[in-house]
């Protein structure tokens, strides 16, 4: 049984574009459409009613495209939002957390585990309960978790600073408590981050595993296609990818393409998710 329905992955503006780049990575066969909240960007200063709405209204616009799966590709919108779409949705809803946490909890060989994250995440606490539940169900004992807010890198990834002296400077200044702890894994709880992997990497050392929340986001669409007989099916043609933000189509296009890893997408559409009535 297939299914040649859409997957439809929405974030707060552009960093989930990470996110749907491990997605094709993972199922370059699927189709999707993508939307950005531009223009309520960002979603982590916002009190967490006012993420569950705006999450609730973005899934109805992925509804109306008809949808196979909705995956959360943002962090804020997971931690505040997850349960009450899971409950709502007609369609499977995969988050960003959980799976981080799960392949952290599976790649650490000392049990010392680090987050890094904005402060808006690190302050829900969400990424540390997540590693915590996830070492608990694998009875994992002696489990010690540290979290360090990285604000700074949002708007180095945004500015295309991924590899230069000041990104390499930040990391160090902000990294430097978690390589004094000993961690030797590191969760990038942030859509952004990935962008700045190899200097992270560089700054952390050989020995410490870098976590990659797109990349193990994406091994669960997988799976859940995979289980839920709903993959499409393999044709000659090339997948369809649509793009809607509710700002400005151009300037998201601009800033696209470093977070997809190729070409800059086109014909992005504007759409207004606050359109849609949505009660909590």
């Amino acid at each position: 049984m297939t299914d040649n329905r859409p997957i439809g992955v929405f974030d707060s503006g552009i960093g989930g574009l990470t996110v749907l780049r491990e997605i094709w990575n993972a199922v370059p066969e699927e189709s999707t459409v993508y939307f950005g909240d531009n223009s309520r960007t960002p979603y982590g200063t916002k009190s967490r009613s006012t993420v569950i709405r705006y999450s609730l209204q973005n899934m109805k616009f992925l509804e109306s495209k008809d949808v196979k799966m909705i995956v959360i590709a943002c962090n804020t919108a997971s931690a505040y939002a997850y349960e009450e779409l899971k409950t709502r949705s007609k369609v499977p809803v995969v988050e960003v957390v959980t799976p981080g946490a799960d392949e952290a909890c599976r790649a650490t060989k000392n049990g010392r585990i680090g987050i890094i994250a904005t402060k808006g995440t690190v302050s829900t606490g969400v990424y540390k309960k997540a590693v915590e539940d996830k070492a608990e169900e694998r009875g994992m004992k002696n489990i010690e978790i540290f979290q360090q807010a990285c604000p700074l890198f949002v708007s180095l990834a945004e500015e295309g600073w991924w590899d230069n002296e000041i990104a390499k400077l930040t990391a160090e200044e902000y990294l430097k408590s978690l390589k004094e702890a000993g961690v030797d894994t590191l969760v990038m709880a942030c859509t952004h981050y990935p962008l700045l992997s190899k200097v992270i990497g560089e700054v952390m050392g050989d020995g410490v595993t870098l976590v990659n929340t797109g990349v193990a986001t994406a091994k669960v669409v997988r799976d859940i296609l995979n289980k839920e007989s709903i993959a499409s099916e393999e044709s000659s043609s090339k997948p369809l990818r649509e793009f809607y933000t509710s700002d400005e189509p151009e300037l998201f296009e601009q800033v696209a393409m470093p977070f997809l890893g190729e070409g800059l997408p086109s014909g992005t559409k504007h759409f207004s998710t606050d359109r849609y009535e949505v009660t909590i």
